[in-house]
Order: structure tokens, then C-alpha cells, then sequence
């Protein structure tokens, strides 16, 4: 920007048309240097996936971007550490009431006019809050991205959390409180809670107490803890430059607080079993869900992608999956069952969960840990391994094919600290597993009597030898 330098007598004289100056004795109009802004430094990794570059912007937002000319869509992700477990006790729901009110209104527009002004610009907006995360959105087409980036700082410098919205999620709030009583998927994880860590954060949930003391006024200074500068991590996808996107994020954040305190969430451990222990939960249904959980392993463990290949055979791989094969195509007990690995920074947890008719709930629990028992015995085969490893490499560049897939793949990586060459690396480290690794890792962590067992429903037969079970008992 050019600053012009103007005397104030020059100023007045030069509004009369009468005025004379000698050029000798006017003040002189001096042109200032315009200020320009420091280079932006812009570090440049060049993947096999991406290129991404990584910069700080002036305003102190750490940002990954892959620039993509070739598709006409920007997407930024914004997340920030700190989600539902900082909910102060006795205000559980203040978190998501946060990610809820993010999009209904902001400055002079009310919440039918900001969705009404986000579908004019053909953008998207909004937040969410994960037990240890407070995450942001947005997506919207690169001719408008300034003008939609501009409604996103508005709606962080300026919400309005009216009443009215407010009041509807505490409506949808209280719904969901009396239909979760009849989840059969709430009643498991409360007794998995229960049994596990009843103590802890995340054992806390919302209830119509803690929604009754929730106002307007509790969500804003709450999301003035959640959502500060030095806890942001950015990444963004699009035909957009560094030099471009940098200003439109310090104008997004330009009226957050610069930190604030939150409450530390304990480290959870999982609890030594000395046999597998089987929770019944009543519910009048046909069917049971069966969960199952035991310990397991967080993102910097060596021996992580071991379980990680380990999991496709065991559960996590569909049809190919053993649990499958036996447990639907041959003995016919369900029409799914699947496993997978919960890395979680404060609690690493290895779990499943399937459904099966109520009579044939103890035969599916018995098929589960005689699965397990196989595999802690004899391991996984040369085969299964050669499979597991094609599908899990090939298979991965499938979460590339979009701008929000890649901008939610940074984000992850940014948010386990996996390092920004992550996506060169992470086929390698899974082809570099060997069978003597999941075979150790199945004696270690497949063992049945190290899980806990939860079966929701009407169910028959839990202490039935597994030799009892029917042949065909397929759910439905």
C-alpha cells in the first residue's frame, strides 16, 4: 500500500480554487515505500502422493497445503487439541453444543441467512468436537474462496449462538437421550465404560442435567478454550498458492485467543484380565451385538502396522477377513463380524463387534474366541499375509481421489505426529512386515481371556461349550 504524506495546510489550500503557491514554498508531497510483508518460508516435501507444502502464515497458523490446479475446489481443515473430554463436569454436551452453533449465524446474518449466503457462494462449513479433538471444515469453489473464507472468520470473530438454535439442539440433545436407551450400540459402550474406565474423562456423557445448565453464554466461552492459536494445526487442498491461502487464514483467526487452559486427559491403561470376562445387557430384540475389546497398541509402536496387517486378516478385511469366513460363510451366525485398531493418544484399544439371531448369541462369542485361540496357536499363514499386504498397499490410494479425502489424510497425520513424509513411508512399513512379526503379535494380543465381551439383546446360550452351537443360525 502507497501512504501519501500531505501537509494539513496543503490539504486546505489545495480545496480553494483561489489559492496560489510559489513551487519554491509549497510543502512537497513525499510518496512513502510501501511496507512489504516478509517472504513467506515455504518448505516443500515431494511425495509419491502429494506434494506438500509447509509454511507458518504471518499470523502463526501451521499449515500443509497440496496445491491442485487441476480441480476448481478448495478444502481446509482446521483442528485444534482439546474436544469432549475438556467438557467441564457437570456440563458434559458443551463441546458438541460448540460444534453445532459454529454455523447458525454469525455478524448480522442469522442462521437461515448464513446457510442461505453458504449455498450462494456453493460452499460448505461446519465443526464437530471428537472426544480428544475440536475439528472445522470447509469446502467451496476456488473463484469464490474469498469470499467464502471470509463468511468462515466471520462466524469465528462473530457468532451469534441465538436462541433459537440453541434451544433446537437442546431439543435433538433430549431426543437422543431417551432414544439411546434403546441402542443397542449405547448400551454396550455404557457397559464397556462401566467395566473399563468409569472414572475417566470419557466416561463422562451428556445428561438432561448437564443440557439444562448449558446456556448461549457457556458455549461462547467455551469455544474461546476450545479453539485458540496455538493449539491449530491447518491443512488445505486446492488450486490455491501459499501466498494466496496465508492471508485468508489469518483472517479466519485473527480473533482467537492466543491459548487458554485445559484440563490434562489422564493416560488410560487397559485392565489385566485373568479370563475373558461377558457383560448381558437386557434389550427386547431379536438379535444380539456382540462387542468385543482388548488391549492394543498406539501409532508410535513398533509394532503397530504388524497388528495393523494382522487386523485385515483376523477382522478387518471383509470376506477375506477369518472371522468372516467362519463365522457367516460357514457356520452362518451372522451376515457380519469385523475387527479393527483404536490408536487412540490416550487409550489403545483392539476391538470388534457383529450381530447374531438371539439363540445363537453364546455359539458367536464361542466362534470368536476359538478364532482367536487359532490364531495365538498357529498364526496367520504365507498366503493370508501376501494377501493382506497387496490389499493394504493397493488399496491405498484410494483415499486420494478428492480434495477433502487428501486434506483429511493430512490432518490425520498432523494430528498422530507421523511426520510429513508419512504417505512415502507407510506402504513400505507395511510391506516390511514379516510372518515371525504377526505371528508374535498374535500370541500377544489375540489371546481371548485379555478381552471383554459384551452381548446386547435377549441372548441364549453364553455358557454353552462351543461344540454346542448351531449350524445355522444366520441373523437377520
Amino acid at each position: 500500500m502507497k501512504i501519501r504524506l500531505v501537509s494539513p495546510f496543503l490539504l486546505a489550500a489545495s480545496l480553494s480554487a483561489c489559492a496560489y503557491f510559489h513551487p519554491a514554498s509549497a510543502p512537497a508531497v513525499v510518496e512513502a515505500p510501501a511496507a512489504e510483508a516478509p517472504a513467506l518460508k515455504v518448505d516443500v516435501h515431494k511425495g509419491d502422493f502429494a506434494t506438500i507444502q509447509q509454511f507458518v502464515t504471518p499470523g502463526g497458523a501451521s499449515v500443509w497445503l497440496v496445491s491442485e490446479p487441476s480441480i476448481p475446489i478448495l478444502s481446509v481443515d482446521m483442528a485444534w487439541e482439546g474436544g469432549e473430554a475438556a467438557d467441564p463436569k457437570g456440563l458434559e454436551g458443551l463441546g458438541d453444543a460448540v460444534g453445532y452453533l459454529m454455523n447458525e449465524g454469525a455478524g448480522d446474518l442469522d442462521s437461515l441467512a448464513f446457510q442461505t449466503r453458504m449455498e450462494d457462494l456453493n460452499m460448505s462449513f461446519g465443526c464437530d468436537t471428537s472426544n480428544d479433538w475440536t475439528s472445522c471444515s470447509a469446502s467451496m469453489l476456488t473463484e469464490n474462496a474469498s469470499d467464502a473464507m471470509d463468511l468462515v472468520a466471520t462466524a469465528f470473530a462473530e457468532p451469534r449462538f441465538d436462541e433459537g438454535p440453541f434451544e433446537r439442539f437442546r431439543r435433538e440433545q433430549q431426543v437422543g437421550l431417551e432414544t439411546r436407551e434403546t441402542s443397542a450400540g449405547y448400551l454396550a459402550w455404557r457397559a464397556q465404560v462401566q467395566a473399563l474406565y468409569s472414572d475417566h474423562p470419557y466416561a463422562r456423557e451428556t445428561s438432561a442435567e448437564s443440557l439444562a445448565a448449558l446456556t448461549p453464554d457457556l458455549v461462547r466461552e467455551h469455544m474461546h478454550k476450545l479453539m485458540v492459536k496455538d493449539r491449530l494445526l491447518v491443512t488445505a487442498v486446492g488450486d490455491i498458492t501459499p501466498e494466496e491461502l496465508a492471508p485468508m487464514i489469518d483472517e479466519v483467526i485473527a480473533s482467537l485467543p492466543e491459548s487458554s487452559d485445559l484440563a490434562e486427559t489422564p493416560d488410560l491403561t487397559f485392565p489385566a484380565l485373568d479370563a475373558p470376562a461377558t457383560a448381558e445387557v437386557d434389550l427386547p430384540q431379536p438379535q444380539t451385538l456382540v462387542q468385543f475389546i482388548g488391549p492394543g497398541l498406539q501409532r508410535d509402536d513398533p509394532d503397530f502396522f504388524t497388528a495393523y496387517v494382522l487386523n485385515y486378516t483376523y477382522g478387518g478385511g471383509g470376506f477375506e477377513s477369518r472371522l468372516m469366513k467362519t463365522l457367516r460363510v460357514q457356520q452362518g451366525l451372522t451376515y457380519g463380524v469385523y475387527t479393527g485398531l483404536n490408536p487412540g493418544k490416550h487409550f489403545a484399544s483392539w476391538s470388534g463387534s457383529g450381530q447374531t439371531k438371539n439363540e445363537s448369541a453364546g455359539a458367536f462369542i464361542n466362534g470368536i474366541k476359538a478364532e482367536m485361540e487359532d490364531f495365538v496357536a498357529n498364526g496367520v499363514t504365507e498366503e493370508e499375509l501376501d494377501a493382506a499386504k497387496a490389499y493394504l498397499t493397493g488399496s491405498y490410494a484410494l483415499g486420494f481421489d478428492s480434495n477433502a479425502k487428501i486434506a483429511g489424510q493430512m490432518m490425520g497425520v498432523r494430528q498422530e505426529d507421523l511426520g510429513i513424509d508419512y504417505f512415502d513411508t507407510r506402504n513400505a512399513m507395511v510391506n516390511a512386515v514379516t510372518l515371525d512379526d504377526v505371528n508374535r503379535v498374535a500370541k500377544e494380543y489375540l489371546d481371548p481371556s485379555k478381552y471383554y465381551f459384551i452381548a446386547v439383546g435377549q441372548p441364549q446360550g453364553l455358557d454353552a461349550p462351543a461344540e454346542a452351537a448351531p449350524e445355522t443360525a444366520a441373523s437377520e
